[in-house]
């Protein structure tokens, strides 16, 4: 490993929608920034799917999410390839957060694909079993039907979220 690709793995790219950012996700985060000098959680988005979020409002969430992680940063992509962010951002390493075997299933040919195209590497970490079972869009359809959230999202999360579903 050469001295530019060792200086570039104190980087690493977090990368999903996070439309909204759960707990789940605040965990990876959190643990990578123990491992890493640096960490972008990446947003990344279809401009032609309207998500619950905009992608600036998610980032300004990450952001008031974890502001108690110096080496942590948000910022917006678009509809890109991961690989690409990581080359733009100087990051040679991915992390990314499984769930369970179908989440690896998914996941693993496309960490393969990403290394043989590009050198980028990925680093999954496996789900703290108590938030395990978080998605996203399952965390939305319990908020739309009055459900408590309030485990399941950072406390900067619910009441945007819960306003956002009143208004749907």
């Amino acid at each position: 490993m050469s001295d530019q690709t060792i200086e570039s793995a104190r980087r690493c790219v977090s990368p999903g929608s996070f439309d909204p950012i759960t707990m789940g996700h605040l965990d990876v985060i959190e643990r990578a920034a123990k491992l890493f000098d640096e960490v972008i959680v990446a947003v990344v988005y279809n401009p032609d799917k309207k998500g619950t979020f905009s992608p600036e409002e998610r980032v300004e969430l990450i952001e008031k999410t974890v502001a108690h992680l110096p080496n942590v940063r948000a910022q917006a992509f678009g509809n890109r390839l991961v690989v690409d962010v990581c080359r733009e951002v100087d990051a040679a390493v991915m992390v990314k957060g499984l769930r369970d075997g179908t989440d690896f299933s998914y996941e693993m040919p496309m960490a393969q694909m990403n290394t043989q195209m590009t050198g980028v590497e990925t680093f999954f970490m496996a789900a703290t079993p108590a938030v395990s079972h978080y998605s996203s869009s399952l965390i939305r359809v319990c908020a739309q039907h009055g459900a408590d959230v309030s485990k399941m999202v950072p406390p900067p999360v619910l009441e945007p979220l819960l306003e956002r579903m009143r208004g749907n």
